[in-house]
């Protein structure tokens, strides 16, 4: 009879933590995601311009890419527990002010909340995965991605529906339920050990004399492929249902399009982790999922309405599968776990941050020509960009140091 891990924790506690690490998912992307079906409710009731309203965007993605930046000295300074359970309440709370606090200045301030929110949690669930399930890794972060883009889902897919039953603040107030709920399953499932971060006095800290990534120049080129990668997402998440909208369509048609695209991203998500395998040479997948994101923004321009299921339905076939390809290309660099992880952070946080400017790109371009179409056309050739820095990174290349 083979051992269970000790590593591991008992399958009681390996369900709630299963359940604890869902539940958190789940509220990491609800917060941004339920705007943009409501955006003309927002703009309307506080009246604020759409570079204005692109801040409800930018400004949590910008706090994710700063989180990924700042891992170590979040779990020195917060542990993983706590910085979690953190991570919860501040989404929970931010959520929750929505309902009464409805001035420009205080819905702005509640994202950068959420933002941070967002980061603490995302800096250091999958630090707790990694120690909780090192023999099931894949699999737990597959639960955890599909959660991430679940919640994403459910918010674009109820969102007006809750606001003509409640009001768009509300709306945007009640998904503070679910982060609570989460925060409560979190300190539950962490007292078990497995989930505890070890004891920081008896962790002795390995330093590395390998060349810091900001001297390689290979590194700053994924930093760039991951923001032009994400851009189109956050860039999606935040305009795409203002722009149907904008073109006669029902607020819940717009949802259910944003709703729609994000679970074709999630089909993406699962058929890269079965099918990566068969491609050592990663380019030939990632052109072919930024050919797939290039037509879906091609239909925006050219007919958004008569295509619009199979443009989102492409779109996010080829933005779902841009993501996890980046972070296994770069995985592809370098050799040692420890210092894949630090690159992981290094690329993760700086192309979040380039990706928080698409949206405000975006509301910037609103405000001036009153539509959207520069904003795909303008990620369109940023997709052609990604495409041609992808080739360099052929087989065989020497590892980063």
């Amino acid at each position: 009879m083979i051992a269970r891990s000790e590593a591991e924790p008992a399958r009681g506690a390996s369900l709630l933590l299963l359940g604890a690490i869902f539940a958190l998912a789940l509220n990491l992307r609800p917060a941004m995601a339920a705007v943009g079906p409501l955006l003309d409710l927002i703009e309307g009731a506080t009246g604020m311009d759409s570079t204005a309203a692109s801040l409800l965007t930018t400004l949590p993605v910008l706090m994710i890419g700063l989180g990924a930046l700042s891992i170590r000295p979040l779990r020195r300074r917060l542990g993983e527990r706590r910085g979690i359970l953190l991570g919860a309440l501040l989404i929970g709370g931010a959520c929750l002010v929505r309902a009464v606090l409805t001035e420009t200045a205080a819905l702005i301030a509640s994202a950068a909340v959420v933002g941070v929110g967002v980061a603490l949690i995302q800096a250091l669930a999958p630090v707790v995965i990694k120690r909780a399930f090192p023999t099931r890794f894949g699999t737990v972060m597959a639960l955890y991605t599909t959660g991430i883009m679940g919640g994403a889902a459910i918010a674009a897919a109820t969102a007006a529906g809750l606001a003509e039953a409640v009001g768009w603040a509300w709306t945007l107030a009640l998904w503070s339920v679910p982060a609570f709920v989460a925060a409560v399953v979190w300190l539950l499932a962490a007292r078990d050990p497995a989930a505890e971060e070890p004891d920081r006095k008896a962790v002795i800290e390995v330093v590395h004399p390998e060349l810091p990534f900001w001297r390689q120049g290979r590194a700053w080129s994924l930093i760039l492929i991951m923001g032009l990668g994400t851009s189109a997402y956050t860039l999606v998440l935040a305009w795409l249902p203002p722009f149907y909208v904008d073109l006669g369509q029902a607020r819940a048609t717009a949802g259910y399009l944003l709703s729609g695209m994000t679970g074709a991203e999630v089909v993406a998500g699962i058929l890269v982790s079965m099918l990566i395998g068969r491609f050592p040479d990663r380019r030939g997948p990632i052109l072919t999922a930024l050919v797939l994101a290039l037509i879906g923004l091609a239909g925006l321009v050219v007919a958004p309405v008569a295509l619009a299921v199979p443009v989102v339905v492409i779109m996010g076939l080829g933005i779902g599968a841009i993501f996890p390809l980046t972070l296994i290309l770069a995985m592809d660099q370098i050799d040692d776990p420890a210092r894949s992880g630090d690159l992981l952070a290094f690329v993760q946080g700086g192309g979040y941050i380039i990706a928080s400017l698409s949206p405000l790109a975006a509301g910037l371009l609103r405000d001036h020509m009153a539509d959207l179409t520069g904003a795909w056309i303008l990620m369109g050739a940023g997709v052609v960009v990604l495409g041609v820095m992808t080739l360099a990174f052929r087989p065989g290349l020497p590892k980063l140091r």
